[in-house]
């Protein structure tokens, strides 16, 4: 699952195949989602600059994804590795999510 989102509300979410991994092409395929979606719903983000926040993953760090950053005019700006403290996001939304799933 992808899910993407800005200060206020999600602005992206993905589910992949089961068994599918994000590689830099899918990571790519969900960027140009994501812009897309940014389009549709806020189009003045995307005029008044845009920094995207991500780890060090190996889709995220790519050549051909860093070309699609460029290529978008967008800026990244990634937080240190096993930085837990900004990592806050995972345990607020996938912990309730994964219990909705389960049904808990």
């Amino acid at each position: 699952m992808s899910f993407l989102f800005d200060h206020n509300s999600p602005l992206l979410v993905e589910f992949l195949e089961r068994g599918t991994t994000i590689n830099a092409k899918r990571y790519q395929a969900t960027l140009w989602n994501l812009r897309r979606a940014i389009k549709s719903k806020l189009p003045v983000m995307l005029s008044n600059g845009f920094i995207l926040l991500h780890d060090y993953a190996s889709p995220h760090t790519a050549y051909a994804v860093k070309m699609t950053f460029q290529q978008f005019r967008w800026e990244t700006l990634e937080h240190p590795p096993y930085s837990q403290d900004l990592s806050t996001f995972g345990f607020h939304v996938f912990g309730p999510l994964k219990r909705a799933i389960r049904g808990y």
